[in-house]
């Protein structure tokens, strides 16, 4: 892949990874999605991620290491969102 386009794909990675981040933040402050919710989890994962990666490519480290907590968070509340969820073979 020609460096100009790397350049492009990983500009596009950290849009999306922002929108991603300030989106899950923007539904919890106006209540439309609670911060205990499989899609605030998952906006934080995916965005904590695609951050991580434009901010490694831009060797810009002190961010990534702010990255890489908040995708540790979002795989902490991922999995008690995963334990608390009911098991299918159990009955009520």
């Amino acid at each position: 892949m020609p460096e100009r386009d790397l350049d492009l794909l990983v500009e596009i990675i950290g849009w999306i990874g922002s929108i991603g981040i300030l989106l899950a933040y923007g539904l919890n402050s106006y209540q439309r999605i609670r911060s205990d919710s499989l899609a605030f989890s998952l906006l934080n994962l995916s965005g904590g991620i695609f951050l991580m990666i434009y901010t490694l490519y831009k060797e810009a480290f002190a961010n990534t290491f702010v990255n890489l907590v908040w995708v540790v968070i979002a795989l902490i509340a991922l999995a008690r969102f995963m334990q608390r969820r009911p098991s299918k073979n159990t009955q009520s």
